[in-house]
């Protein structure tokens, strides 16, 4: 029978509160090493022999996935990985601009077929299993699943070069305030006063200016973040009383390669690419 963090609270754990585990209750103890495989010889205070036979309890329930915290990340690079694999890297690069690799004498995918993608201002190395830069070095998880979304989501469509605000596309009601929070904000925090710097990051991420096509913001650059997806931020620098202002637009297409929830993480990608340097 598992042992839940009641049990192992009751049964287990001396229910003084000394914090000598790090935590300021028992309960909090337990609840790391039931749900997050803390290890249980923190707490100083168990007997030695009730301390591994309870340790190997734990030890088999978690190989079962019992109690366990949930890693929404892992679980969602895994979904999207299986809706991916149900295509061939031949067919996926036909249709979102990559290039399909047969295999290399040498890198982190030597003898396997692999599609190689521009992404931003780099390329990354794609398999079935994991996508990485071209040292090896795997990208975030939540890279890894924004990439294979974009392969699952079947889309065909060219960029048409229209470009359209995120609330101009459906669904997005809910994610507005997000999208202010997250990605139009911090960028007027950080930029404001400061365009050159603004203009050189994302001249270092990959963009390229395109203030010719607008007339009214102080900044306008292009990003590719794939063959066939592109972004432009806008930016309006501070100026006698206003304050400064940020909008990101997205090439009309994009809903047919990217679902809302990637387009989000696309921007706030962005934005962090942008604020780090």
């Amino acid at each position: 029978m598992a042992l839940s963090v009641v049990d192992l609270y009751v049964r287990i754990l001396p229910q003084t509160n000394c914090k000598d585990c790090g935590f300021t209750t028992c309960i909090a103890f337990a609840g790391m090493v039931v749900s997050e495989k803390l290890p249980l010889q923190n707490c100083p205070h168990i007997d030695p022999g009730l301390l591994d036979k309870t340790q190997k309890e734990l030890n088999e329930q978690y190989a079962q996935g019992k109690w366990l915290k949930k890693d929404m990340a892992a679980e969602a690079l895994t979904l999207a990985k299986g809706k991916a694999g149900s295509m061939t890297l031949e067919q996926v690069a036909q249709r979102i601009g990559g290039s399909l690799q047969t295999g290399s004498t040498a890198g982190p995918f030597k003898g396997t077929p692999h599609m190689i993608l521009p992404y931003f201002n780099q390329t990354v190395l794609i398999s079935k299993d994991r996508v990485t830069d071209h040292s090896g070095f795997d990208l975030t998880r939540n890279e890894q699943t924004f990439i294979y979304i974009h392969m699952a989501r079947g889309g065909t469509c060219s960029p048409t070069g229209n470009m359209k605000s995120f609330k101009e596309f459906p669904n997005t009601v809910s994610k507005i305030v997000s999208m202010r929070d997250q990605v139009e904000t911090p960028l007027k925090k950080t930029f404001s006063s400061r365009g050159e710097a603004l203009e050189t990051a994302c001249k270092n991420a990959g963009g390229i200016n395109v203030k010719d096509r607008y007339e009214s913001p102080d900044l306008a650059f292009q990003f590719r973040v794939f063959p066939k997806i592109f972004v432009t931020l806008l930016f309006w620098d501070e100026n006698e009383g206003f304050e400064a202002n940020a909008k990101l637009l997205f090439d009309e297409t994009t809903l047919d390669h990217l679902d809302i929830e990637a387009i989000m993480f696309l921007s706030e990608h962005l934005c962090k690419l942008l604020t780090a340097t």
